[in-house]
């Protein structure tokens, strides 16, 4: 049972009603998640910003959700996993072998892989990259302007999945669970 209340938008504040009716809008549902988030609607609103700025990135929908699979399974968080997991498949129309292949920084696709790769060592070494580790994904064909985003999406799931492992949210997604490290 999630450890802080989830949210709902008929007792919500004005502003945290708000919020959630355009996560509703947008997303066709209101996930736990966001129902958590706004505790404090400035943790929501910051969330949706920085993810619906990735959005309109160089990084594509399909390899955003790749990304997200990948920190998930690295840092053990269910709830996500749950969550991209199902938008991996439905929305980004990943197959399930792609998906596997994701969440251990593999990809069939090779610029695909090229992102998972780097985006492993972002999340090992916690932003701690070398100078061989940007030289290896631009030499796989990664812009600078992509490293950047790949950074970006590996802090914007981290957070994600450290709020959702710390409260503990209820995953309201067909469960998937991490594999065991």
């Amino acid at each position: 049972m999630s450890r802080l209340p989830l949210i709902q938008p008929d007792g919500a504040s004005p502003q945290a009603a708000e919020l959630l009716a355009g996560v509703q809008k947008a997303l066709g549902v209101t996930p736990n998640m966001t129902k958590a988030m706004v505790n404090s609607p400035a943790v929501l609103q910051a969330y949706l910003a920085f993810s619906g700025t990735l959005a309109g990135g160089e990084l594509s929908a399909p390899t955003r959700e790749r990304i997200a699979l990948l920190v998930a399974e690295e840092n053990g968080c269910d709830y996500c996993l749950s969550a991209h997991s199902y938008i991996g498949a439905n929305i980004a129309e990943l197959d399930a072998e792609e998906i596997e292949r994701n969440r251990r920084g593999r990809s069939a696709d090779s610029k695909a892989e090229a992102v998972l790769t780097f985006a492993i060592v972002v999340v090992r070494t916690r932003g701690g990259v070398a100078e061989a580790d940007l030289e290896a994904a631009r030499a796989a064909g990664l812009t600078d302007g992509e490293i950047a985003e790949v950074i970006a999406g590996v802090a914007l799931n981290v957070f994600t999945n450290y709020l959702n492992k710390a409260v503990d949210t209820d995953i309201d997604w067909p469960v998937v669970r991490h594999h065991e490290h």
